[in-house]
């Protein structure tokens, strides 16, 4: 287990019956760049990363 995992088990004991829209991720994610700058580039890997989740291995 990474200690990542720690904070990734919280999120989805807590919110894990929630349902949101990538809107109201986006958000949430500006918001947390917008306090945290030291993790822009992590957080735009991540959303880089779950935009393109359904492209073709043959587009990257």
């Amino acid at each position: 287990m990474y200690f990542t995992d720690r904070g990734i088990e919280e999120l989805e004991k807590r919110r894990g019956e929630e349902e949101v829209t990538f809107e109201w991720l986006a958000e949430q994610l500006r918001t947390f760049v917008d306090l945290n700058p030291d993790f822009e580039v992590p957080v735009e890997r991540l959303a880089t990363w779950l935009a393109r989740l359904d492209d073709d291995e043959d587009e990257e």
